[in-house]
């Protein structure tokens, strides 16, 4: 099977035969030998070509498959009680990296010395079979279908904020209609328009058009501008958590919610998972939703009134 791939890949059994350091008859007969052992023409051979049956090209793509599955299995029996060690490429987005991966990266450090970490904070997922990063902790509704692997890390939502001194200013919002009188700050998150807010609340979805003076895509700018008193932003619970523990934020209608997002590592799908991949992961999935629901109970401990809290769904795959 090794051979008859690395002929289709190279186009000619003595360039497969130089790739796989033998010679040219030895990579021939293998050939033909899995043609008799088939009863089946794989290859249609020429002087000056050589291309694939259609049994070739079906059988060509089961070869692969299960090359790649005995590799998989000889490469996690070998490695099973490997330590972890190299350098772990972790992409995040900025806000979910300040807020929860790099105190799991403090742990991991701390359990694995021999691991160094290269963390990249972007507001986009990136290309992870590009092969510049191992593992990304990204937020969305949801995740298309795709070769990738996927952990479900939990689920939160935005909240409405504003300063105190706002507040003295402007007055609070007693109704979601009164934010039209408002400045809004937006946060610009992949996924939700940027100047429409759909709140979340007793009395279902409310949906209204916000103005404001500033939109950012980084969630701790837009909590600077709002201890500023430049007016009400739809803040990450993450983000939020800390100014609504110290008083420096306060919480507008708090009966509403928004943006109700998934949490997710993601890797690309290999013929084995590096022992320092794994071990990345499985701290993830220990440590993250504990630190997702605590922050979820302080939000709901900053105001007297229980705010309607969403659900935590997981729909994400293994």
């Amino acid at each position: 099977m090794q051979a008859f791939i690395r002929v289709v890949e190279t186009g000619s059994f003595t360039a497969a035969a130089a790739s796989l350091d033998t010679s040219t008859g030895v990579v021939s007969r293998a050939v033909s030998d899995l043609e008799a052992h088939l009863q089946a023409r794989l290859l249609h051979r020429s002087t000056r070509r050589l291309a694939l049956t259609d049994a070739g090209q079906r059988f060509l793509v089961s070869c692969r498959q299960i090359l790649e599955d005995i590799e998989k299995a000889e490469a996690e029996a070998s490695s099973a009680q490997e330590r972890p060690s190299g350098v772990l490429r972790v992409h995040s987005y900025a806000s979910i990296g300040y807020h929860y991966v790099l105190p799991v990266i403090a742990r991991y450090r701390r359990n694995y010395p021999k691991v160094a970490i290269e963390l990249t904070l972007l507001q986009k997922a990136p290309d992870l079979f590009e092969g510049t990063s191992d593992v990304a902790v990204v937020s969305a509704t949801s995740l298309r279908d795709s070769e990738l692997i996927s952990q479900y890390l939990g689920s939160t939502y935005n909240v409405l904020c504003t300063s105190p001194g706002y507040l003295q200013q402007r007055g609070a919002p007693v109704t979601p209609a009164d934010l039209a009188s408002h400045d809004c700050l937006v946060l610009q998150t992949p996924g939700f328009p940027h100047r429409q807010w759909a709140l979340e609340g007793p009395d279902g979805t409310e949906t209204l058009e916000v103005t404001g003076s500033m939109r950012t895509n980084i969630a701790e700018s837009l909590v600077l501008a709002v201890h500023e008193g430049m007016g009400i932003a739809s803040v990450p619970v993450y983000a939020a958590v800390d100014g609504l523990q110290n008083g420096s934020l306060v919480r507008v209608l708090p009966e509403y919610f928004l943006q109700r997002m998934n949490i997710y590592a993601i890797f690309a799908s290999r013929r084995y998972v590096d022992a320092k991949i794994r071990t990345w992961i499985d701290l993830l999935r220990a440590t993250l939703p504990a630190a997702i629901t605590r922050d979820h109970e302080i939000v709901v401990q900053s105001f007297q009134q229980p705010a309607c809290i969403p659900p935590e769904t997981a729909h994400g795959q293994d």
